[in-house]
């Protein structure tokens, strides 16, 4: 059967934190495709095929406390320094020695410090969506507080466990469908309206959502797979990631100012907060991102860039991946 026609095929592999769920397709150079919040595997459908179309073995995983991967107790399982093992354990568990890593989102920060912390493994870095941004001087949570004036970041909204959980219980379908509509270019609120990355005085994210139809990329049956997982895990797996940045901040010190400089590549959306809010760091690549061979911002794009525009991430992506060297 040629590589276009196979199945995507899901197990379970043995990680440091447990067993890692992850969907792979196509044979070749390893390819780890890493998700950010609120999602899963799932995120990478339209690239699975293609990469392995185009002769990579294209790899698509459940981040901790996400779908089917083991979803620990404890807050600080979720430590940066956990996730670049488990994508260690999954590169040795599918029998190779380095893979090519791409992420989006936190994905994006997850694949960025596998670069950084474990460039014996990961011999080039693709970052989607979110700018790689060097350690700081200053605690992140100190960062994020003086954000929004009398309103709450997101980030920080994020920090106590039990809050935004007790947000989503009820109806965690509709929840996820807002906050994929507060983000995507077609259905993001207008100019001037309150920005759904900020909480108000006493009050949720979801009060900012859009309401009324999804965002073009994403379909019922979409919007059904993901509930589905999240119905079931419920979000302090994935929560947690966002309260460990303290923690990372501590564990990352030694590489404060550390460039990246494995071959690389980022893709932002023109039309993301974070590429925006970020554009300092993009400005900054040829410091911090010494390796970087292919960048771009696309033009009307929201944050979820690979479902959103998926011919073109798939066509940039492959470009990159023909430049590497083997």
């Amino acid at each position: 059967m040629s590589r276009q026609g196979r199945q995507i095929t899901h197990r379970v592999v043995d990680s440091a934190g447990g067993g890692v769920h992850l969907a792979e397709q196509g044979e070749g150079p390893l390819v780890l495709l890493v998700h950010g919040f609120p999602e899963c595997w799932y995120s990478w459908r339209h690239q699975l095929p293609v990469l392995a179309a185009a002769g990579y073995r294209a790899v698509a995983v459940d981040v901790r406390g996400y779908g089917r991967s083991a979803v620990p107790a404890a807050t600080d399982a979720y430590r940066m320094l956990e996730l670049v093992e488990d994508n260690v354990a999954v590169v040795r568990a599918l029998g190779e020695e380095t893979a090519v890593i791409v992420g989006h989102d936190w994905g994006a920060a997850i694949a960025a410090n596998s670069g950084l912390v474990r460039p014996d493994v990961f011999r080039a870095v693709g970052l989607l969506s979110v700018p790689y941004t060097p350690r700081g001087p200053v605690r992140p949570s100190d960062v994020f507080a003086q954000m929004g004036g009398d309103e709450e970041f997101y980030v920080s909204y994020f920090q106590q466990p039990g809050r935004a959980e007790a947000e989503v219980a009820g109806d965690v379908r509709g929840w996820l469908a807002g906050f994929y509509a507060a983000l995507s270019a077609d259905t993001m609120p207008a100019p001037g309206a309150p920005d759904p990355h900020f909480v108000g005085k006493g009050g949720t994210l979801r009060e900012r959502f859009p309401a009324g139809r999804l965002p073009g990329w994403l379909s019922e049956r979409d919007l059904d797979v993901y509930a589905a997982e999240f119905e079931r895990t419920g979000l302090t797996g994935a929560l947690n990631r966002y309260r460990n940045m303290d923690r990372d901040w501590q564990d990352l010190a030694a590489f404060e100012g550390a460039p990246l400089t494995q071959p690389s590549l980022f893709i932002g959306g023109g039309m993301d907060a974070s590429t925006t809010w970020l554009a300092d760091a993009i400005e900054a690549y040829p410091v911090t991102l010494p390796g970087l061979l292919s960048s771009h911002v696309l033009d009307g794009c929201g944050h979820w860039i690979q479902q959103e525009r998926p011919d073109e991430v798939n066509r940039i992506l492959c470009d990159w991946l023909a430049t590497l060297p083997d």
